[in-house]
């Protein structure tokens, strides 16, 4: 017989002992049936095993159902509920007059300032709301640096439900004088008008340290709960949107390890069936001993029935040396400590050894 089919026929009885399934091939019913007739008993089929000629497919991952659309960010904001009694639509006011900070103020402008600052005090008595506004700005024009004479005019401003034009005199008065407490009580009251709940109690809670004021202690009591009840809904929203940006990476994360575990079953899937043991093109003829030819067919009964060499051939460190021996007989002395090892080459050859070896 052809030594190169003997070789081949070598690595397919060696195939068939490290994955015995592979006899239930519907295209090797002819060489069961003989088998059989020479007495050997062929393995049942595996009942997880699948046709050698297919390699199993990868299992189909599960649909999950499909996640309920979040709400958006706005409709989450949307849910808070704040009271906004006392909350006005102020009018488009023009911006008011300034003065010039950078203007050489005298000794008797400072005077005049003081003279219109008290005009207008006494017109606010008789609740001429605009003619002290308009002394106070004269004031102002006359004295462009005095914090206090902004914070007066903040407070008529508010008389007639201006918070804007309120709000920047305030700024003014608090760009000249940080430590003054009534531009800071007057810009909170501004603020409540509008509904800017948490800039309104940070205000009024600085007129109250700088100069405790009943005023604004009360107004500070009124905007407070509103202040908070807007400062926990934020840092819940925030805290939502921090553990949806989490659950995110996760899938993120969970997607990739799923693409890299099918790719890697495809990548298993495609890769061409191996000899015994796992190894390419199976075992040559150089194994001690050597491998039986045609004549030595019975014991591949004894082989299939054995389960120590079945054992033995799905240990990566046995398998590993058994090649090692196979390519190069003289290799075995490299392993005469390892037990493992020669039980295996000694089944092997004892099963082997008295039908001859090949030539």
């Amino acid at each position: 017989m052809d030594s190169k089919k003997v070789e081949e026929l070598e690595m397919f009885v060696m195939a068939c002992i490290a994955n015995p399934a592979l006899l239930h091939a519907p295209n090797l019913q002819f060489f069961r049936e003989w088998l059989e007739s020479l007495g050997a008993t062929i393995p049942p089929v595996p009942k997880a095993a699948s046709s050698p000629e297919s390699p199993p497919e990868p299992k189909k991952e599960e649909k999950k159902a499909p996640k309920p659309p979040e709400p958006e960010s706005e409709s989450e904001e949307s849910e808070l509920e704040i009271d906004q009694e006392g909350v006005i639509e102020p009018d488009m006011d023009e911006a008011q007059e300034m003065g010039d900070e950078n203007m050489e103020v005298t000794e008797e402008m400072i005077d005049q300032a003081n003279e219109k600052k008290m005009e207008a005090i006494n017109a606010l008595s008789e609740g001429e709301n605009q003619k002290a506004l308009e002394l106070l700005t004269e004031a102002i024009k006359l004295n462009p640096c005095m914090a206090m004479l902004y914070a007066k005019r903040a407070s008529v401003y508010l008389k007639m439900q201006k918070p804007n034009a309120a709000v920047r005199d305030c700024d003014r008065a608090i760009s000249i004088n940080p430590d003054s407490a009534p531009p800071y009580k007057w810009r909170g009251k501004a603020r409540r008008l509008l509904g800017h709940w948490e800039e309104a109690a940070r205000d009024l809670a600085m007129a109250c340290k700088l100069d405790y004021d009943d005023e604004a202690s009360s107004m500070l009591k009124e905007v407070q709960p509103r202040a908070q009840k807007i400062a926990e809904h934020r840092r819940k929203y925030e805290r939502k949107r921090e553990e949806k940006e989490i659950q995110e990476r996760m899938e993120r994360v969970k997607k990739a390890q799923e693409e890299h575990e099918r790719a890697r079953r495809e990548e298993e899937a495609r890769r061409p069936q191996t000899g015994a043991g796992g190894f390419p093109g199976g075992f040559p003829g150089g194994f001690p001993g050597g491998m039986p030819g045609m004549p030595g067919m019975p014991g591949l009964n004894e082989l299939l029935s054995d389960p120590e060499i079945l054992t033995a051939m799905q240990d990566p460190e046995v398998m590993a040396a058994f090649q090692d021996v196979a390519q190069n007989p003289a290799n075995i002395s490299k392993y005469q400590s390892n037990p493992k090892v020669m039980t295996l080459i000694s089944k092997l050859s004892n099963k082997f050894g008295a039908h001859g070896a090949h030539p």
